[in-house]
């Protein structure tokens, strides 16, 4: 039986983008097709700002999960009321999510949501999609309901993606030594471009996880 390599879940408020503020429960899948998640490949990595651990399964309630486990395991910390919802995100988390993780969430009552650099087609029956993309990752994920944009990237400029089929288009201004910079350029960029609109990371802002 093929096990999800989980890094941790845990529940809290989605802090960025088009579900700002709504309670969540993060699945954090390990591994990436960008960066391998090791400090000492940093310099080979596509994606050179990445901030997340992905690596290794030793996370708070991460390891090895069957879809019944996994569903199981996120719907125990769900705290009732509401529509229950997931984040499944990473990593990458499309390099393991598939169809019969996504059934067996959906039979526990969940939205389930994926966050992804779109370089991986979805497998059926997700409720919101989420694509990121990366300068330098062709991205083959080209619809869905949200695409945040991390600003500025060289070589994945807004204009690049502004035709595809998302409902919602977002700047996210880069966690960087120049974030100042970066809130600025976002600012100005979304008033000149209204297509667009700002992202912030709310969870950073309210020190939650």
């Amino acid at each position: 039986m093929e096990l999800y390599k989980i890094k941790e879940i845990y529940y809290t408020l989605q802090g960025e983008g088009a579900q700002t503020g709504r309670p969540a429960v993060f699945c954090r899948f390990t591994g990436c097709n960008l960066w391998s998640g090791r400090e000492e490949d940093r310099h080979k990595a596509i994606c050179q700002f990445c901030d997340t651990d992905f690596w290794g399964t030793d996370g708070k309630n991460g390891g090895r999960y069957s879809a019944t486990e996994l569903s199981e395991k996120i719907a125990s910390l769900w705290p009732g009321g509401g529509k229950p919802y997931v984040v499944c995100t990473g990593g990458e988390p499309l390099l393991q999510l598939d169809e019969p993780l996504i059934e067996a969430l959906h039979e526990s009552g969940f939205e389930v949501a994926v966050e992804t650099n779109g370089t991986k087609p979805a497998p059926a029956g997700l409720d919101w999609i989420c694509v990121s993309p990366k300068a330098g990752a062709d991205i083959v994920l080209t619809e869905g309901h949200e695409l945040k944009l991390v600003y500025p990237q060289p070589g994945a400029e807004p204009e690049l993606f502004q035709d595809l089929s998302f409902t919602h288009f977002f700047l996210q201004p880069m966690d960087s030594p120049e974030q100042a910079a970066n809130i600025q350029a976002t600012v100005n960029y979304c008033l000149q471009h209204p297509q667009w609109r700002m992202s912030l990371q709310t969870h950073k802002v309210l020190n939650i996880d």
